[in-house]
């Protein structure tokens, strides 16, 4: 009887596509649906138009190619477009979203080859495009309204609230003595983007650790690269630097760590390569917050690591066992 070699991997952990993206999507579902709640029918707007037009560009794309590389059914661009809009203003014109998310799909994949073939992170890459073009609308912070407050005493903390987010004020003032409610900041309840809610994006992502959807190393690194530097800096300049708590539960810091760093797609694979690539993330985060002319730097500190990210897996490659370093 003839011998059939196979090529590996032999055995076959039961993750696929479709099943690791239904996971982020539960990861990422309740800071999605606080911030509905929070912001009303104009955000629910600007997330169904934006999933219908990235659907749909998708579908349009894989038409026109002779083998498509992914499909609808594997959930891919729901991800992309929901890490889009949950990074967007909650207000942002839904005409605008659905742009965004034909942008993620077509110069941040498709134009690639597809699932799995893109070199930068679609949903920044759409975000960095928006931010250019559409600065006015891109830095209008509504301030959240609670119909029902989930705890007592918020909806009087919120109606305190400007239209700045808490970088943003930092930057406008040159300083960090800004007024800070962390408690409602940590739920999301403040200015902000559509998914800014630290709490529940952190118990988001421990989940998807849980299920073994993401590597800890990236989340952990990319928080501790800006959490560090910040300490430092607000050590020694507490009245320009915002405080290392501050820092964490402003902006999208943990959406990055948890979220978006941890594309396997676009980050190193090695154990090494993802703690060198998450510390990269945070210090460029922390960087372009304090001495950028942006006050946040999600967007551009997750691109510019993508594009060093093939020279930090040729540096940290691991050896076969029995080769010699």
């Amino acid at each position: 009887m003839p011998t059939i070699l196979l090529s590996a991997p032999h055995i076959h952990s039961g993750m696929t596509v479709n099943r690791l993206m239904r996971q982020v999507i539960i990861g990422l579902f309740p800071a999605l649906l606080v911030g509905l709640y929070l912001f009303g029918e104009q955000a629910l707007m600007l997330v169904v138009a934006s999933l219908i037009a990235g659907l749909l560009t998708e579908w349009l794309c894989q038409k026109c190619q002779a083998k498509p590389m992914g499909s609808l059914g594997d959930c891919s661009t729901i991800v992309t477009v929901l890490l889009l809009v949950m990074s967007l203003p909650p207000h942002f014109p839904w005409y605008l979203g659905a742009l965004g998310a034909a942008i993620a799909v077509t110069l941040g994949k498709q134009v690639y080859g597809g699932l799995g073939q893109n070199l930068f992170n679609p949903a920044m890459l759409a975000r960095v495009v928006l931010l250019i073009s559409f600065p006015v609308e891109m830095t209008d912070w509504p301030a959240p309204d609670l119909v029902l407050p989930p705890f007592p005493g918020f909806n009087d903390i919120a109606d305190a609230f400007t239209g700045a987010t808490t970088l943003g004020s930092v930057m406008e003032t040159g300083s960090s003595l800004v007024t800070l409610n962390l408690l409602p900041m940590l739920f999301g309840i403040s200015p902000g983007s559509l998914g800014e809610s630290p709490i529940l994006l952190t118990l988001g992502g421990l989940w998807m650790i849980y299920k073994d959807v993401i590597d800890w190393r990236i989340s952990v690194s990319v928080i501790l690269g800006c959490i560090i530097p910040a300490s430092i800096a607000w050590f020694f300049s507490p009245d320009v630097v915002l405080a290392p708590l501050a820092q964490l539960s402003s902006g999208g810091l943990l959406l990055a760590a948890f979220f978006i760093a941890t594309d396997p797609v676009t980050g190193p694979t090695t154990p090494k390569g993802r703690v060198v690539y998450g510390l990269g993330c945070g210090l460029l985060i922390f960087i372009i917050r304090v001495y950028g002319s942006y006050p946040e730097g999600v967007a551009f500190a997750i691109l510019l690591m993508n594009a060093v990210s093939p020279l930090i897996e040729s540096t940290c490659k691991q050896h076969t066992y029995g080769e010699g370093k």
